[in-house]
């Protein structure tokens, strides 16, 4: 997750909340902080398949979004979900250990992975802007994830902000439209981000703030 800035930070709060410098396209830079993404919901589904429990990522959503919201709360950094195997059970583990009530269904582990993932983005945000001296109006959420739309509207909430949701195939695109560049089909990165959104429908998520996101909030800010 980051910003797009004209120069480099290179500071010890920089480097302290370990955000990286990335290079973009002519010259631009990315004050980029790595998330660990939809990799908790993925292993939770790739545990319970092995299990015999087959979700499909639809289905999953479906059940997360009926669940009982901001029940638990994780560190989706935590060390211990970085590895592989058995995730819904690392989670149970974390719960226990944080004193939390352990989600029991598919749906409430989902849930509560996807909510914990809106509140890191959330405060991710909040540091890149403390870095940068200025705040963003939207978060864009591009690749894969941008299909979800209960994390979109999580995001949206509990970073108190705009989201806009697509395209989905963001790398292949920005891959192919740099080539035209190159080549001299397309003028340069303007005209090349407008081809975009001609090309590529988004969805906008607005927030909608709430006193259960703050208690929430509170809670994951002390883990």
């Amino acid at each position: 997750m980051g910003l797009e800035i004209p120069e480099p930070i290179i500071t010890d709060a920089c480097r302290e909340l370990n955000f990286t410098n990335e290079i973009g396209y002519g010259g631009s830079i990315r004050l980029l902080k790595n998330i660990i993404g939809l990799w908790l919901v993925q292993e939770c589904r790739r545990a319970w398949a092995a299990a015999g429990n087959d979700h499909s990522y639809a289905d999953l959503a479906e059940q997360a979004a009926v669940a009982e919201p901001y029940v638990s709360v994780l560190n989706p950094s935590d060390p211990r979900f970085l590895a592989p195997d058995d995730m819904p059970q690392r989670i149970a583990e974390y719960c226990r250990e944080t004193g939390q009530p352990i989600p029991a269904t598919p749906g409430a582990i989902v849930r509560c992975a996807l909510e914990s993932l809106s509140l890191l983005y959330a405060r991710t945000l909040r540091e890149s802007e403390k870095l940068v001296g200025w705040q963003a109006n939207t978060v864009h959420i591009v690749g894969g994830g941008s299909r979800n739309e209960l994390l979109n509207q999580l995001t949206a909430d509990a970073a108190n902000i705009r989201v806009v949701a697509g395209p989905a195939e963001a790398t292949a695109s920005g891959n192919i439209l740099v080539q035209a560049i190159a080549a001299g089909a397309v003028k340069d990165l303007a005209e090349a981000r407008q081809i975009v959104r001609n090309s590529f429908d988004t969805k906008t998520f607005e927030p909608n703030p709430s006193e259960t996101i703050e208690a929430a909030r509170a809670r994951f800010d002390q883990l």
